[in-house]
């Protein structure tokens, strides 16, 4: 006797590949990509309607504060600079300092200072000692130096090992020398 020639209907087997569960961690990793995705294509856009909360902060500086409550001491001098109490009531002094850009930007300006008379700018000071260099070779609008540290690859502009700087290579009397900013020339041995 067969399976074709039984009395009773036999169901047939159900394939495995049909019903397969998705386990609970791939679902947890799919929802929580696509929370990220969301949220990283939606947060731009809160910055850009909520642009208060995200600006640049203005400093909060006052020329006062509040000082705990106490006796006062002896002073002897004051810095004009020195912050008053908030709860007294000065007010602001005429020699007060001017106020100031509240931004931040971590420079300070020097438009409008003065030098002292007599007071001469600083020049710039050579290294101590003085290095010197050989020209090796010249090619292409280049040249090649050598010092007691290595050699250099140089050409018009470059600072030279005597802190000058490279002005023109040029050809004399057949042989290529370097000329420095400082007026210095250095031919080829």
């Amino acid at each position: 006797m067969t399976d074709f020639d039984a009395d009773e209907p036999v169901a047939p087997l159900k394939p495995a590949g049909l019903k397969r569960r998705v386990p609970t961690v791939d679902r947890l990793l799919a929802f929580t990509g696509i929370a990220l995705a969301c949220s990283a294509a939606f947060f731009p856009w809160f910055v850009f309607f909520n642009e208060e909360k995200f600006g640049i902060r203005v400093a909060d500086w006052s020329r006062t504060r509040d000082l705990p409550e106490g006796p006062g001491r002896n002073v002897f001098s004051v810095s004009p600079l020195a912050l008053v109490d908030k709860d007294d009531e000065g007010g602001e002094s005429p020699t007060a300092p001017p106020q100031v850009d509240e931004i931040i930007t971590a420079t300070v300006p020097t438009l409008g200072k003065e030098r002292p008379q007599g007071l001469e700018p600083v020049t710039s000071q050579p290294f101590p000692g003085k290095s010197g260099f050989r020209l090796l070779h010249v090619a292409n609008g280049r040249a090649l130096i050598e010092d007691t540290a290595g050699m250099y690859l140089v050409r018009v502009g470059s600072i030279l090992p005597d802190n000058s700087r490279v002005a023109t290579l040029e050809q004399r009397d057949g042989k290529w020398v370097i000329v420095t900013s400082t007026g210095a020339v250095y031919q080829n041995n």
